[in-house]
């Protein structure tokens, strides 16, 4: 099986083990026939976004210690679905993500120039 690429064609790196992120948990932002949300980018959480997220229904700011989740805090970084990104990209305000970290399965959704313009990071 081949290694998983990010959106720069290169392999691709973890996301976040603190806290563990990931469909599997793996702190890498992968994902499986399971992963009906399709959690593909890795990215920065803000004040901004955990709100907009919480608003939609998706409360990853309250830790829910049944599932193992500790809730999020601005500078966390976590695999976001796409959607999710991708609507909060179209609000205005998507957070950063790390390119390395988020999946080449994301560009059949978002472009990549999008994507350079919200990076943390400045691959050449």
């Amino acid at each position: 099986m081949a290694a998983p690429k990010n959106v720069l064609g290169t392999a691709l790196a973890d996301c976040s083990l603190d806290p563990p992120t990931g469909f599997f948990r793996d702190g890498c932002c992968r994902s499986g026939a399971d992963d009906i949300g399709l959690h593909l980018v890795c990215s920065v959480m803000t004040k901004e976004f955990l709100d907009f997220s919480r608003a939609r229904g998706n409360d990853l700011i309250t830790a829910v210690p049944a599932f193992h989740f500790p809730g999020l805090k601005p500078g966390d970084r976590w695999c976001l679905c796409v959607s999710r990104w991708k609507e909060a990209f179209e609000a205005g305000i998507a957070p950063k993500i790390v390119l390395e970290a988020t999946h080449i399965s994301t560009l059949e959704f978002v472009d990549l120039e999008d994507l350079r313009n919200y990076a943390v990071d400045s691959p050449s």
